[in-house]
């Protein structure tokens, strides 16, 4: 059913009922048998099909219909168009269970050992805690620190690699951009002595 339009039947009840275009013309357009579209149009065939219009859904223009209504042996053409698919996922908060909870603030305090650059509010952000508690276990000073063992969040499957990936990145240029804007205050300040 290689370029049919939404709904066969439905289009075809709209297409009989709303246009002069023959039944073989509806029928080869929606890929239906001749006799199907007469039997829409003696109400024998598709009684509870709801019309389904197939300008407003961008399948076919008024244009197109009007040129195949005055040449009956003129094929409806369908309009050829390309959807846009997304690759971006939005972030959906996913529940947690409690065993996994546990292993949120192991997951900060290995990514405060093995990736330093990371600010407190990514890390929260990544592994879903409040930068408070990212703060005091940077600072040896959360409740439970002696009993906290680095873990992998990745491994854990607390956050992607990829999420982790590009948390580094920003990072990193954040740094390069504050490098940037060290240097030329003390350039500035040279000019100025």
């Amino acid at each position: 059913m290689t370029n049919a339009p939404l709904m066969p039947m439905a289009t075809a009840v709209w297409l009989v009922e709303n246009t002069t275009l023959t039944f073989k013309q509806i029928a080869n357009f929606c890929k239906l048998h001749e006799v199907e579209i007469q039997g829409i149009a003696d109400g024998e065939v598709a009684k509870g099909i709801k019309a389904y219009n197939p300008i407003i859904s961008g399948q076919l223009s008024r244009e197109e219909i009007e040129l195949s209504s005055k040449d009956e042996n003129r094929p409806l053409q369908i309009n050829n168009f390309d959807v846009e698919i997304s690759n971006q996922d939005k972030k959906i908060k996913k529940y947690v269970p409690l065993s996994k909870r546990q292993d949120k603030p192991d997951s900060a305090l290995w990514l405060i050992k093995q990736h330093n650059i990371l600010k407190d509010s990514q890390i929260a952000r990544l592994v879903g805690i409040t930068k408070n508690s990212v703060t005091s276990i940077r600072n040896k000073s959360y409740w439970n620190y002696n009993n906290l063992n680095p873990k992998d969040p990745v491994a854990l499957n607390l956050i992607t690699q990829k999420d982790l990936v590009e948390a580094i990145e920003k990072a990193e240029r954040r740094i390069k951009r504050e490098k940037r804007e060290k240097e030329k205050q003390n350039r500035d300040n040279k000019t100025k002595i």
